[in-house]
């Protein structure tokens, strides 16, 4: 929860705790106690923000950060994921993805309205696995913030089914590609297209995802957009990118050629050979 907190707070600076609690409606913590738990984050509408940090609480699960300074050697083995919000009509609708970080693609996503596990990021994951495909999985990084979605025994146990490594940022800029997204989505997309019905924010969320991951350049993708790099990649040499401030690239040859989607309908696009 710490993470969108510090969302909330940065888009209205002067929001309190009480306010705060108010849009977030959180069904494990009650009023006092949330504002007590703002507190101790040093949230308090007087005193300055500090965003570098994410607060760990007693009993949270941490893993290790796996991609930092990772080389990422192709499609569907590192991806990041990230819970954010939309406001709409003074009401918060919660929107999870999950990005293959080699391709910028979004593979997986949901809307909600609720912070449960079952209604955030198993519904991504789920929608993942299925799409890609369960063995496409096996042994790739799922890397997230410390946000308990993401180590709930739920998505844990979901996780393990599907073989994957979870990773987790210890920092709020440790998890920089899945904050950049929520940011995209929501400022590039979704305030322009106002939706004003729950239901038609379902359908701009799609149209978003649909026009992100084939319509829009990306610099680091030379250009291309997610699903065209991704295609082109998959038989041709696959780029390997050092997940650091500074790039690099080399080339290598794959030894097979893997799968990934791009549409909201999640349609697996097969090898051509």
């Amino acid at each position: 929860m710490i993470p969108l907190i510090h969302e909330i707070r940065y888009d209205h600076p002067k929001m309190s705790a009480r306010e705060m609690y108010k849009k977030i409606r959180p069904e494990t913590m009650g009023r006092d106690k949330f504002e007590e738990y703002c507190f101790s984050l040093g949230l308090q509408v007087t005193r300055p923000r500090n965003f570098r940090k994410t607060t760990d609480s007693t009993g949270v699960v941490r893993f290790l950060n796996l991609i930092e300074g990772r080389e990422v050697t192709g499609v569907n083995r590192v991806f990041v994921s990230d819970i954010t919000y939309y406001e709409m009509n003074n009401r918060f609708s919660y929107l999870t993805f999950i990005m293959d970080l080699y391709t910028r693609e979004i593979v997986g996503y949901n809307k909600s309205n609720s912070l449960r596990t079952t209604e955030t990021t198993l519904p991504a994951i789920k929608m993942m696995a299925r799409n890609i495909g369960p063995a496409q999985l096996e042994g790739a990084i799922f890397h997230s913030d410390g946000g308990g979605q993401f180590y709930s025994k739920e998505f844990l146990a979901f996780s393990a089914t599907l073989k994957m490594k979870n990773s987790m940022a210890k920092l709020v800029y440790d998890n920089s590609h899945a904050e950049r997204l929520n940011g995209i989505i929501k400022n590039d997309y979704l305030i322009p297209y106002g939706p004003q019905t729950d239901a038609q924010l379902g359908l701009d969320l799609a149209r978003a995802i649909r026009n992100y991951n084939t319509g829009k350049p990306h610099g680091s993708l030379g250009g291309m957009t997610p699903s065209e790099f991704r295609k082109k990649n998959c038989n041709k040499p696959l780029f390997i990118k050092k997940i650091t401030t500074t790039i690099k690239v080399e080339n290598i040859l794959p030894s097979t050629c893997p799968t990934s989607t791009v549409q909201p309908n999640y349609e697996a696009t097969q090898c051509p050979f």
